[in-house]
């Protein structure tokens, strides 16, 4: 008996979720399909791959280690086949993009429209989650590319820098007018941010000079919608990126203020690992990417 890709596939699914129902959702099996699977490798290995509990599973030592070396094996295979889709003329196949939350919502549309008219052949598959995820996944092979902020200084990831924009503040309605406090006057102000592991959560913490682990009198939102809702019910400020502003501040009664130069700000660009074969293509759909952007730009403006 030799071991199958279909194998692998599945031993990854269930080792990254730790539950037979879940990874056969991913696999889209049935659990006694992945279940029999999973029991012919070990069966063929000569040993167990997981400690099998109630409720989940668990890599055994060496299935850890047996883990290690699937995840290079399937990130080749995948490469390979990337290799033969560059080859092709034009930009064809599936495109796999992540894309941090504080940008899909705002750009995601534009960028979509631009790809499907541009290179009809391209099946775009989209995964919205924060900056280490999408890493963890770009190196897994899950992911082609993925939308982030900058700097990322993974050694083994290309980073192309696509624009920069400004964050601005959000006030209740009735601060309207009220000069726009510097990063010492933020500090005493009760600041809403995204919780733990959004990017933008600290950038704006920089920007104030506030420590991460320094105790605040705040509220941890999981969306930039969340914070600007609270906000117009009076319970602090917060900041946006500008791409937001037209979207998130329609229905809220909030004033929006510009920082005085130099403003805070951040650099969003694209990622892919250094040994992609799509590099040429990636590069290609970056200009894309940034196109989006400019005509984001541009309407945000044009409503303000």
């Amino acid at each position: 008996m030799t071991i199958t890709l279909k194998q692998l596939r599945y031993f990854e699914a269930l080792a990254r979720q730790g539950h037979f129902g879940r990874a056969a959702d991913t696999c889209s099996i049935s659990h006694p399909a992945l279940s029999v699977q999973i029991k012919d490798l070990e069966e063929t290995l000569g040993t167990a791959l997981f400690e099998r509990g109630a409720r989940q599973v668990r890599l055994t030592a060496f299935g850890e280690d047996f883990a290690l070396r699937v995840s290079d094996i399937l990130r080749s295979v995948d490469e390979l086949t990337d290799l033969a889709r560059a080859a092709r003329e034009g930009l064809v196949g599936r495109l796999r993009i992540g894309v941090i939350p504080t940008i899909a919502p705002y750009l995601l549309p534009g960028i979509i429209s631009n790809l499907t008219r541009l290179h009809s052949g391209l099946d775009v598959h989209v995964r919205e989650t924060v900056t280490p995820k999408l890493i963890e996944e770009l190196h897994q092979g899950r992911l082609d590319t993925a939308i982030v902020a900058l700097p990322i200084s993974e050694p083994s990831l290309e980073e192309v820098a696509l624009f920069t924009e400004a964050m601005v503040l959000i006030r209740p309605g009735s601060e309207a007018g009220k000069p726009v406090p510097g990063p010492d006057g933020l500090r005493d102000m009760r600041l809403l941010l995204l919780e733990e592991g959004h990017c933008f959560r600290d950038q704006a913490l920089s920007f104030c000079n506030i420590t991460g682990t320094a105790p605040r009198d705040g509220l941890d939102g999981s969306s930039l919608s969340t914070l600007v809702q609270m906000v117009g019910a009076g319970i602090g400020a917060t900041l946006i990126p500008e791409m937001a502003l037209s979207v998130e501040t329609r229905s809220a009664p909030v004033s929006v203020g510009r920082f005085e130069r130099p403003e805070p700000s951040r650099t969003v660009g694209m990622i892919w690992r250094k040994t992609s074969p799509l590099a040429p293509q990636l590069t290609e759909i970056a200009e894309v990417v940034r196109q989006a952007a400019e005509e984001r730009r541009q309407s945000v403006l044009a409503e303000l």
